[in-house]
C-alpha cells in the first residue's frame, strides 16, 4: 500500500467513516439462550464487575482500563441499558491465580450480571473455565490470547494477541523487509503471539529476517547486549514486542546506542502506547507501530471520546481506555437488548446478536471468534503540535 500523510489519511477516513465494514451476525450460543428480543424500557440495578490491575507492574494499565469504563458510565447517566449499574471493582493482581481469583470472588459472592476487564492474558486463560461453566459473559478489554479458543462467553473489545504483529508485517515487509532484525522478551507464560503473527506476515510478503529471533529475559531492564548485537549484525530495521515498564526501558536503551541514521524501529501498538509514550519521551520520535486506534482518527464518535476524556481526566486516551469504553458500550446495547427476563443467559445471547458498534475507533462488529473485525492503522511518533503523540499515517488492514 502506498504510503499516506497524515491529512491524506484523514479525508479518507472522513469519507469512508464506518462504510465497507462488515462482518458475520453471531446467531445465538446454543439453545439454552435461544430468548425472544423483546426490549426492556427500564428495570432493577444491574451489577457488573470490573477486573482490573490497582496495583503493581500493571496499575497504569488497570487506570486507563477504568477511565474508560468510567467515562461511559458518567456520560449515560450511570446507566447501562436504561438501568441503573452498581460496579464492583476487584483487583486483578500481577498472577494468574489472583486474576482467577478476582473473577471466582465476583461471580459467587457478588453475583454480577457479567465480567469486563482483565489486563493479563495468563489471567484471562487461567479464568475461563470458570466463566464458561458460570455461564456468565466476560467483555474483555485488554488482554486477548490466540490460545483462547472455544469459549462461548468471553468476548473481547480490544483484539486477538497476534494481530498487531501481523498487521505491521506486510507493511514492514513492504518498506524495510531487506534485512530486519526481531527482539522480544522471553515470557514464561508463552505470550509470543505479536511476534509469531509479526513473522508470519512478514516472511509470508518475502521479508527477511536478520538471524534468528533475540530474545531478552522476562521483566529484564537491562537490554545492553541485545543492542549491540543487533547494530553489530547490519540489520536495518528491527521489530521489538515490549509493553509497560519494559518499553519505556527498551525505548530508552535503543535511543542511547545511537543506531546509524536511517535504522527504523517498528513495534506493536504496545511499544509506544499510552503512559508508555509519556514516560519515553524523544527517545521514541519515529517509531513505527499498529494499532487498531489513534487519538487522531477524524471521526464523530472519536472527537466526541477525545475530548470527554480530556476534560475527564486531562490526558489523551489509549487504545486500553478506548477499549474498555467499548466494553460499556457493548453491555449498554447488549441489556437495553435483552430479553424481559434478563439474566447472564440472556445478555450473552444478546450481545451474540449486536451488529456495528460506533466506536471511537471506526464502526466495528463481533466476529465468530468474539473479538472485533475491524481496521489496523500504521502510527509514528512525532510531534503533534506541542505534544509527542503516535500519529496516524495509514491504514494497514483488517482483521479479525
Amino acid at each position: 500500500m502506498s504510503h499516506l500523510n497524515r491529512r491524506q489519511a484523514l479525508r479518507l477516513f472522513a469519507a469512508a467513516g464506518a462504510a465497507g465494514l462488515a462482518a458475520p451476525i453471531l446467531s445465538a450460543c446454543s439453545s439454552d439462550e435461544t430468548q425472544t428480543n423483546t426490549a426492556l424500557p427500564t428495570g432493577p440495578p444491574v451489577r457488573i464487575g470490573m477486573i482490573v490491575p490497582l496495583a503493581g507492574m500493571n496499575k497504569d494499565f488497570g487506570n486507563d482500563m477504568d477511565n474508560g469504563f468510567n467515562l461511559y458510565l458518567q456520560l449515560h447517566g450511570n446507566k447501562l441499558g436504561n438501568r441503573e449499574v452498581q460496579l464492583v471493582k476487584v483487583d486483578e493482581g500481577d498472577t494468574a491465580d489472583s486474576a482467577k481469583a478476582a473473577a471466582d470472588k465476583l461471580i459467587k459472592q457478588d453475583r454480577v450480571l457479567a465480567v469486563t476487564g482483565v489486563a493479563g492474558g495468563a489471567g484471562l486463560l487461567a479464568m475461563k473455565d470458570l466463566i464458561e461453566e458460570a455461564k456468565v459473559p466476560l467483555i474483555g478489554s485488554n488482554a486477548s490470547p490466540v490460545a483462547l479458543v472455544g469459549a462461548k462467553y468471553i468476548w473481547r473489545t480490544s483484539f486477538v494477541g497476534s494481530e498487531p504483529g501481523a498487521a505491521m508485517g506486510r507493511w514492514a515487509a513492504d518498506n524495510y523487509g531487506s534485512s530486519l532484525a526481531i527482539v522480544a522478551q522471553d515470557n514464561p507464560t508463552g505470550d509470543e503471539d505479536e511476534v509469531k503473527g509479526f513473522i508470519e506476515a512478514f516472511t509470508g510478503a518475502k521479508g527477511v529476517i536478520n538471524g534468528a529471533q533475540r530474545t531478552t529475559p522476562f521483566q529484564s531492564k537491562d537490554f545492553g547486549s541485545v543492542l549491540n548485537t543487533i547494530k553489530q549484525s547490519g540489520a536495518t530495521s528491527m521489530f521489538a514486542s515490549y509493553s509497560g515498564a519494559m518499553a519505556v526501558e527498551f525505548v530508552k536503551q535503543f535511543k542511547a546506542a545511537k543506531f546509524p541514521a536511517g535504522f527504523k524501529l517498528l513495534g506493536p501498538g504496545s511499544l509506544t502506547e499510552g503512559y508508555v509514550l509519556k514516560q519515553q519521551g524523544d527517545a521514541a520520535m519515529n517509531a513505527y507501530t499498529a494499532m487498531n486506534y489513534s487519538p487522531d482518527l477524524d471521526n464523530a464518535a472519536n472527537r466526541r471520546f477525545v475530548a470527554d476524556y480530556q476534560k475527564a481526566f486531562g490526558a489523551i486516551p489509549s487504545s486500553y481506555a478506548m477499549a474498555s469504553y467499548d466494553a460499556a458500550a457493548v453491555l449498554d446495547k447488549a441489556i437495553g437488548d435483552a430479553t424481559k427476563s434478563l439474566d447472564s443467559v440472556s445478555l450473552n445471547a444478546a450481545i451474540g446478536r449486536l451488529g456495528q458498534i460506533d466506536s471511537p475507533r471506526g464502526g466495528w462488529q463481533f466476529s465468530q471468534n468474539r473479538s472485533p473485525l475491524q481496521r489496523w492503522y500504521l502510527r509514528q511518533v512525532r510531534m503533534d503540535g506541542a505534544v509527542i503523540s503516535n500519529v496516524l499515517t495509514a491504514e494497514l488492514t483488517t482483521l479479525g
